[in-house]
């Protein structure tokens, strides 16, 4: 066993928690938003365009973020995107005016779209295939660990300290990830195999990958919205500001567990993981549904079930797409990274003018219709990932054996006109 091997779990946390850092911008801002808003005398919309704007520089900005990262060593990108998290979030934390906030987000949330990438590359490198969903199940752990940091700020230090103190400590523990990331080198084979898969891929494919993309960004609409505003939505229930935070960091932790043991489950049966992904998807449209209720009880029910199945997929769906695609980690990790990142963009700010025009109860159903929606295509790709998986592997075989062919007619042609 090779050194690399021997320490793959230290490299795959260490991703995790540059992911974690890097995507805590959008949460903690989300989190911290009704303090910012008494603070910097905005609006709840003008908050919920600005968290918009963070992930979509993540989404927009994906494809040249796929770009850089699979030219980049991993250490350099995972690194990079921690410390620019941490620089946003020390800036955010001396912010006089609200307009600070979108450039500052926009920065941040294009960093944010070097992980997924550099994540699959560092996947496909150096886990082993009976271990891959456990380990795309511990990098999708980080959206998780992304409000779960958040969530105890809220609860320990936004009420005796203040909402920049908490911006501030979040910034701090971003620059973990930046010590650690020398763990998470990749072989050389790694680089010469990223340069090497450019071949096109079969349409089929290309049409999974669009559906996947879809059902992702549906799904992410609905539980990035409570996300964003579960402080909000819990005062509404009638839940205590202190006990919401307590409760989404709570959330957080059943969230990072069911993405851990959904991944080591899906390890064992990687033929069912489809199925999985559509089911979480449905657990979380009925939680949302259970939190429009507006009662305490249905929030707490409900925020269990829509953290903890509905964001539990998003370790599964990498590891599928790293299935299909074992040759082009980078743009698995995109297709991920652009379906939960276009749906994160559409959430802060459509769910703030919904729930401002509607009220929260209308706003929490309509992201309950769009999970609804995400689990039923989803559901409609079960069938044929396999095939499909055929078609990647012997289309570059067939090509191979195409050349041969012509190149053998080729020899025999030459020694004819000899």
């Amino acid at each position: 066993m090779t050194r690399l091997a021997r320490r793959r779990w230290p490299a795959i946390i260490t991703a995790a928690l540059a992911a974690t850092a890097a995507v805590m911008p959008g949460f903690t801002v989300g989190a911290l938003a009704p303090s910012m808003q008494d603070a910097l005398h905005t609006s709840r919309t003008t908050l919920g365009l600005a968290m918009s704007a963070f992930y979509a520089a993540s989404a927009l900005g994906s494809p040249v973020a796929k770009r850089l990262a699979a030219r980049l060593p991993v250490p350099v990108a995972l690194s990079a995107a921690a410390m620019v998290a941490s620089l946003s979030m020390l800036a955010l934390s001396r912010a006089g005016h609200v307009a600070v906030l979108f450039p500052v987000l926009v920065v941040a949330g294009f960093a944010n779209g070097l992980v997924q990438p550099a994540a699959g590359r560092l996947i496909a490198a150096r886990a082993p295939d009976r271990r891959r969903s456990l380990a795309a199940g511990t990098i999708g752990a980080a959206l998780g660990a992304g409000t779960l940091v958040p969530g105890l700020l809220v609860a320990l230090v936004v009420h005796p300290y203040g909402w920049r103190a908490a911006m501030a400590i979040a910034g701090l523990l971003a620059l973990a990830p930046v010590a650690l990331a020398p763990l998470t080198r990749t072989p050389a084979a790694d680089r010469r195999r990223t340069a090497a898969a450019s071949a096109p891929m079969p349409r089929a494919v290309r049409r999974t990958l669009v559906l996947w993309a879809v059902a992702a960004a549906l799904s992410a609409t609905g539980n990035n919205a409570v996300a964003s505003y579960f402080v909000q939505l819990g005062a509404h229930s009638g839940v205590p500001d202190g006990l919401t935070g307590e409760l989404l960091a709570l959330s957080a932790v059943i969230a990072i567990a069911v993405r851990l043991v959904a991944g080591a489950l899906a390890d064992r049966a990687p033929r069912g993981d489809r199925a999985v992904i559509a089911g979480m998807m449905l657990s979380g449209a009925a939680g949302l549904a259970l939190i429009a209720a507006g009662n305490p009880v249905a929030f707490l029910a409900g925020a269990v079930l829509a953290f903890s199945a509905g964001w539990g997929w998003t370790g599964l769906l990498l590891s599928a797409a790293l299935r299909l695609l074992p040759d082009r980690a980078e743009n698995a990790g995109h297709t991920v990274q652009v379906g939960v990142y276009t749906g994160a963009t559409i959430a802060p700010f459509t769910f703030g003018a919904l729930s401002a025009s509607l009220g929260f109860a209308a706003a929490a159903l309509l992201a309950a219709v769009a999970a609804l929606a995400a689990a039923t295509l989803m559901a409609t790709t079960i069938p044929n990932l396999y095939d499909l998986r055929r078609a990647v592997v012997m289309r570059p075989a067939m090509t191979t054996a195409r050349r041969g062919s012509a190149c053998g007619e080729d020899a025999a042609g030459h020694r004819a006109e000899a």
